[in-house]
């Protein structure tokens, strides 16, 4: 039990992605698929890693290129769209914050960030905008349109962007999707880059047996002595 009584989740997945991250649209099966299948004995959630200019494409055509490339490693019968691209932003706080900020609404799920996500890279909308952004936003979730934007655009959310982003830096990730994989034992698992279920799964499989193991032997013998 936790501080708050109620039960310690056996392992807990943190989902780190950017929502214009063709690689991590790439993941959302494979997110979609682990939230399936260990529904409940995992703890899923995702938390932002922005992207600054280091890590956007410098020009459309190169945007393009990236999408042959990845489009065609995961056999994608089609290829993504480039449409959302704007060479003057520097960064793309709207969707993200957006998505963010639908947590303080009680949307903590991947609605908002999923139509973002696919008015982006499918459909090749501007997201990058606020009205834009703040209007796919809250239809998908049924929030206020102005309400949401508020909220998308307050120093809190912005912080904790920031704060997620920088804890993607110190865990030494160098790509997005990545994957953390915790134990209520202190196990670690972190996967960067791949963007496909099974390994993340057998790390899981692994820490749940873990897991179950110490809650045997504890349920058979206690906790440790004191000296």
């Amino acid at each position: 039990m936790n501080s708050e009584g109620t039960p310690t989740p056996m392992v807990t997945l943190t989902y780190y992605t950017e929502l214009i991250s063709s690689w991590c649209f790439w993941a959302e099966p494979a997110w979609a698929q682990l939230k399936e299948a260990y529904a409940d004995s995992v703890k899923f959630q995702w938390k932002l890693a922005l992207m600054d200019q280091s890590g956007l494409p410098v020009s459309r055509a190169q945007c393009e290129w990236f999408y042959r490339r990845s489009g065609t490693l995961v056999r994608s019968p089609e290829m993504l769209n480039s449409g959302w691209y704007e060479p003057e932003l520097k960064e793309y706080l709207a969707p993200n914050l957006v998505a963010e900020a639908g947590k303080d609404f009680g949307i903590s799920d991947d609605r908002i960030r999923l139509a973002l996500v696919r008015a982006a890279l499918v459909d090749g909308k501007r997201v990058g905008q606020w009205p834009v952004a703040v209007q796919i936003g809250a239809e998908a979730a049924g929030i206020d349109f102005q309400a949401l934007l508020e909220r998308a655009q307050s120093e809190a959310v912005l912080l904790r962007a920031r704060a997620s982003t920088a804890e993607f830096h110190a865990m030494k990730a160098t790509q997005r999707p990545t994957f953390l994989i915790e134990s209520s034992i202190g196990d670690r698992v972190m996967l960067s880059g791949l963007a496909t279920a099974e390994p993340i799964a057998v790390a899981i499989d692994a820490m749940l047996v873990d897991v179950k193991g110490y809650r045997s032997f504890a349920a058979h013998f206690g906790g440790p002595p004191s000296i």
